[in-house]
């Protein structure tokens, strides 16, 4: 149960505060001060996003910025250049536009007569990215950060590519993001002009996926805005926070190794959320520990926050496969450093259908195989962005299309923290390939429950940014790095691994059906194990979820979401049914009403690489008065052997009359992907 916490310090409200940059653009923000603070001026926050600051970030703005206000730091949640009322276009994530707004943002709040001249960042997602993009850059006023479901690294760790394989992911976040930035700014904000910029942003904020799939390797698209280019760039406090469930768990350890400053890490066992309301749970008092981040780093209190331990994480106990699992079993731990010196890898061989203890020696003999194209289907989602339903299934209906490989019955628990990694001898029949390991957790009476997972794309084996092709029969040592994890095997329970050559729908399918062969003798599980208690007498209670009230709302139409794999056995067509209806409500202090609804269709017939088709609609309304505008796009992505074909629509609604459409067809060539 969340607490509304009452405030400590009484607070200012401004609903729209413009805030000019060089170039003659405004930007818009909503600003909680506390009251005093112009004489007895206070550090800020800032949350720089473009996700509509007037409605579809109001209700978590309101639960977070005023409980930091309240704590005594003036808080702005403002609009990127091109989105909700700010004005301009916004044609990308992370342009050096933005960042360069970004820092003339942070130098306006620094100079206010109720700012001390220390800012802060806080965000989750885009707002944790550019937290840490504008860290490197280093602008005198911005002090410390607390980055929350974000990369240091944009090509290996975000919704575009895994392993250099493509995620569909890439596909559905493109057409959020499209309806996202279609959207007009409010009247009550812009006045009569709200008309001509939401017409220029119709017309001109472009659909990015066609830009996302022109860059199928790491190249300096991708190297712009990856804080791993230069971690010595960041020299101000980092905490940086995620979820198991998240997609973003991996860059919290590679921050925690890699900057030199203050730093903290925290993961839960939550999806892509704000810790203090996120699933599966336990939930935490997650705004609490922010207030502790920025009360040491932007204030100066001595409150220890240095002294605890640098990685705090969910262990994951017996948990059985849920989709829609609502609390994790497990418990907190804590680590003084990473890498740590409480893990310990070890390597354990594959044999047939086996993983071994290290005594017993390699495997031996080929085996080859190509799994169905309906290895996927139970996977989730990348990212789990709503927590439920979008989790992993029962991995048995997965398992039957790879090749498994079942550790003995534990006779004590199991407990691993960090990446575990797979080596493996294989071969393909194609010069293009990917290969999906799965580690799972097989309980006595056999649910099986996805641990973690990685994927290849083969011929990335050596590099994201050169890769080659694959010579046929040739065979190559490869490891796969999958994602990181805490985790317990508890004693009677089994590990599992499960190796296949595709995971749709989760990444796109090879250009062909591969037939891959695995020489055992070159085939281990590396696991990192952690022996010992770490720091785990260090941690303190995380403490019970608080936040501030949330705005009265009244609702128009009751969230749906539904989840459904169809076969059709006639066909030999599968598709997978996703229906995310976040519903309709009003927002009753200012009579604003907001619909969001979209669907994701999934589909192939048989084991035709070929067939691969994704589909996209998403609508937003949003009405106040005899103000009523709805934007809907509609998406389709294919392949063939040589080629992706993306065809979009984009069709604005004043007052149920159309008065904006346009379309985009276009091709890009495959590159090894």
């Amino acid at each position: 149960m969340e607490i509304v916490e009452a405030f400590q310090h009484r607070v200012r409200h401004v609903e729209n505060l413009w805030i000019p940059l060089p170039d003659g653009i405004r930007l818009a923000a909503r600003a909680w001060i506390p009251e005093g603070a112009d004489d007895r001026p206070v550090p800020a926050v800032l949350e720089y996003i473009p996700y509509r600051k007037g409605d579809v970030t109001r209700q978590r703005d309101e639960a977070v910025h005023p409980f930091l206000a309240g704590y005594g730091y003036a808080c702005l949640r403002v609009d990127l250049r091109g989105s909700g009322d700010s004005d301009g276009l916004l044609t990308d994530e992370y342009l050096p536009q933005e960042l360069d707004d970004g820092e003339a943002l942070l130098a306006w709040i620094a100079e206010q007569s109720w700012c001390n001249g220390s800012v802060g960042m806080l965000g989750i997602s885009w707002g944790g990215f550019n937290g840490l993009q504008l860290a490197a850059r280093r602008p005198p006023a911005l002090k410390a950060v607390v980055s929350v479901s974000s990369t240091d690294d944009r090509y290996t760790d975000d919704v575009h590519y895994m392993g250099g394989c493509l995620l569909t992911e890439n596909f559905a976040w493109a057409g959020t993001m499209c309806a996202h930035t279609s959207l007009p700014p409010h009247p009550a904000q812009v006045g009569e002009r709200w008309r001509t910029m939401w017409h220029e942003r119709m017309e001109g904020s472009g659909y990015w996926l066609s830009e996302w799939l022109a860059h199928q390797h790491r190249d300096d698209y991708w190297r712009y805005g990856s804080v791993n280019e230069d971690y010595d760039a960041i020299d101000i406090p980092v905490m940086a926070v995620s979820g198991w469930a998240d997609g973003y768990s991996n860059s919290v350890f590679r921050l925690m190794k890699n900057l030199r400053g203050p730093r903290a890490g925290l993961i839960g066992p939550w999806g892509h959320k704000y810790a203090y309301e996120a699933r599966p749970g336990p939930a935490i008092d997650f705004l609490g520990e922010v207030v502790r981040w920025f009360d040491r780093w932007l204030k100066g209190v001595a409150n220890g926050v240095e002294a605890e331990p640098m990685l705090r994480v969910w262990m994951q106990g017996a948990t059985p496969p849920d989709t829609t699992l609502e609390m994790s079993s497990g418990r907190w731990i804590g680590e003084d450093s990473w890498p740590s010196p409480s893990i310990r890898s070890q390597r354990y061989p594959l044999h047939f259908g086996r993983i071994v203890d290290p005594d017993e020696g390699p495997g031996e003999g080929l085996y080859s195989l190509q799994s169905p194209l309906s290895v996927g289907l139970f996977a989730g989602r990348w990212c789990s962005f709503s927590a439920t339903p979008d989790l992993p299934h029962d991995q048995r209906e997965e398992d039957g299309g790879a090749l498994v490989f079942d550790s003995d019955l534990l006779a004590a628990p199991v407990e691993i923290l960090g990446a575990p990694v797979i080596q493996l001898r294989l071969s393909a029949d194609r010069p293009v390939a990917q290969v999906a390991v799965r580690l799972s957790k097989v309980a006595p009476n056999g649910e099986t429950t996805r641990v973690t997972y990685g994927l290849l794309n083969l011929t990335h084996r050596d590099s994201h940014a050169r890769p080659q092709p694959l010579a046929e029969g040739v065979f190559y040592a490869v490891e796969v790095r999958l994602n990181e994890i805490a985790q317990c095997f508890p004693a009677g329970h089994r590990l599992r691994v499960a190796i296949s050559s595709s995971y749709w729908p989760l990444a796109w399918p090879t250009p062909e059906p591969v037939r891959l062969t695995l020489d055992l003798a070159g085939c281990a599980l590396t696991l990192p194990l952690r022996l010992g208690e770490g720091a785990d007498a260090a941690m303190s209670p995380l403490g019970e979820p608080r936040r501030a009230p949330r705005p009265a709302t009244t609702v128009l139409r009751p969230r749906a979401y539904e989840w459904r794999v169809i076969r059709d056995l006639l066909s030999n067509c599968t598709t997978m049914e996703i229906k995310k209806d976040e519903g309709g409500f009003r927002f009753d202090r200012l009579g604003l009403s907001m619909w969001i609804d979209s669907e994701e269709r999934y589909r192939c017939t048989g084991n035709d690489h070929a067939s691969a088709r994704a589909e996209k609609r998403t609508e937003r309304r949003l009405t106040c008065g005899d103000w009523d505008v709805r934007v809907v796009t509609r998406t389709w992505l294919s392949s063939d052997t040589h080629a992706f074909h993306l065809r979009a629509e984009m069709d604005g609604y004043e007052n149920e009359r159309r008065v904006h459409s346009h379309n985009l067809e276009k091709t890009i060539p495959r590159d090894l992907v």
